[in-house]
């Protein structure tokens, strides 16, 4: 242990010395400083590095931003000579002991023109059904050090959500100013003012904290800002994407094209997104440092679902005020026709080009798709899942705007039951057809009412050799709800 915090303040002394050299690119800096990060998550010990520690409190609404109320412990590994305690302060609620299944956490700071954090925590609820507000907690962190403000805020906010406070499903929190790192003399990378480097290194510090207290408060972790509007049971939504990833590797999948909208995580990786956000807080703004983290963990291509569940609503920033019009073309109001697709695995017999893989037909990810040489009679696309399910409907499309010939001119949908293990893999014995494909296209509704038994297996089965390539650019399946299910 002492040799790994000898060995990680000579690594600090170094870059305080490249930090001198004026003359010199920001980027060796950089690369220098995710080089010891890889060093450093090879040695880190998450129990180690973040401590966790709640009291006990008996009221459940407004405790003043004075007082100390000792909730959790943090290190802060920006020096790694040594540690700091950080305290948080509930402002507003406690949390409940039961995990949650998902945390959405917002850090917001008081703004010279508007304010949308109300309106933000309103959508939120409103948007919710009462079987999915169950499973979410929201987490306010008042990163304004301006403590009147926060006081007003509090009391705005208790009055409005006072239910939802004694549910256990609002916590407001504040980390006091003395706890920050230093905001003065940072480094000034690509040119910004000296204001703007302030605001965005104070905001990957606030982001960092509120990261840290959530880590056990529910499985995954949503990230927002204080300006947003959500769609209509984007929970549920999550649930399906989430599912139908069960078995791939993923870091962080993003729900809005913008900003720190919408983006996700496993809690389990809070704690070193944390660290990351700490250890990195001046060198870039927190967009850019969060694409940096998920590839140090090793997911390298973004993961993006359509349509977005979070759109930015705020027409003035939170920097000085200024104008952002910022919106996601991709939002969607209502996005209950999102599909479940099962967990299963892809095969097909068609040639592959390049890396168009099978898989990306069945994924809901932006941009992705199957795209495979000039299929013959008898070639297929089987889907086969990992257990049986009642399937109400499927879709799918073949093409693209840009190749609309890339479809499946000839080709027919069948689901199978009675799977066997065979020496190519597990497979399916008995088929029936369920419809031809139009135009390249094929949509079949109350599938669980034309067919007598749980599907294995769904197969596309091309009926004519064709000349053209195909495309496969989605594979949509929505499974019948459990009988009582409400919806």
């Amino acid at each position: 242990l002492f040799y790994y915090h000898q060995t990680f303040w000579l690594l600090w002394k170094s870059v305080d010395k490249m930090r001198c050299l004026r003359k010199r690119s920001t980027l060796p800096v950089l690369t220098f400083l995710l080089t010891a990060l890889l060093f450093f998550n090879l040695y880190m010990n998450d129990g180690y590095v973040l401590e966790g520690e709640k009291r006990q409190l008996g009221e459940t609404l407004i405790h003043p931003s004075s007082s100390d109320r000792y909730v959790h412990t943090f290190k802060d590994l920006s020096n790694f000579s040594g540690s700091i305690n950080v305290t948080y302060r509930y402002l507003a609620g406690i949390p409940l002991s039961r995990k949650k299944y998902l945390t959405i956490g917002l850090a917001s700071v008081k703004r010279k023109k508007g304010s949308y954090l109300l309106e933000t925590i309103k959508s939120i609820f409103d948007q919710s059904s009462y079987e999915e507000l169950k499973e979410i907690v929201v987490v306010v962190h008042l990163a304004d050090f301006d403590l009147v403000w926060c006081e007003n805020v509090v009391q705005e906010i208790t009055r409005k959500f006072a239910h939802h406070i004694i549910a256990g499903r609002l916590l407001v929190i504040q980390a006091p100013e003395e706890f920050y790192p230093s905001l003065d003399g940072l480094k000034r990378n690509y040119n910004d003012p000296e204001d703007r480097v302030r605001f965005r290194s104070k905001q990957n510090v606030d982001y960092a904290f509120l990261l840290n207290f959530c880590t056990n408060l529910s499985h995954f972790y949503m990230m927002l800002e204080d300006d947003v509007r959500c769609s209509r049971n984007f929970l549920t939504a999550l649930k399906k994407v989430i599912t139908s990833r069960e078995g791939s590797y993923w870091v962080m999948m993003e729900f809005s094209k913008l900003g720190y909208i919408g983006k996700l995580y496993h809690s389990r990786d809070l704690p070193r997104l944390a660290h990351f956000l700490l250890m990195f807080y001046q060198e870039m703004p927190c967009d850019w440092l969060l694409i940096h983290f998920r590839g140090l963990l090793a997911q390298k291509d973004v993961i993006r679902f359509k349509p977005s569940l979070f759109q930015h609503m705020g027409y003035y920033s939170s920097y000085k005020g200024v104008e952002n019009k910022l919106k996601d073309d991709d939002f969607e109001e209502d996005s209950i026709d999102i599909p479940d697709n099962p967990p299963a695995g892809i095969y097909t017999n068609i040639n592959v080009f390049e890396n168009y893989d099978a898989t990306k037909a069945y994924s809901s990810i932006v941009d992705e798709y199957f795209w495979g040489k000039p299929p013959c009679t008898g070639d297929f696309f089987i889907i086969i899942f990992n257990k049986s399910t009642k399937i109400s409907r499927i879709k799918i499309v073949t093409g693209t705007e840009d190749r609309q010939n890339d479809i499946l001119h000839h080709g027919a949908l069948e689901v199978g039951q009675k799977s066997v293990e065979t020496k190519q893999g597990r497979q399916c014995t008995s088929y029936i057809t369920l419809g031809e494909f139009k135009v390249g296209n094929i949509e079949i509704n109350d599938v669980d009412h034309k067919i007598g038994f749980d599907i294995e297996c769904v197969r596309i089965v091309v009926t004519a050799s064709q000349k053209e390539w195909l495309i496969i650019r989605t594979i949509s399946l929505w499974t019948t709800p459990p009988v009582g299910q409400l919806m």
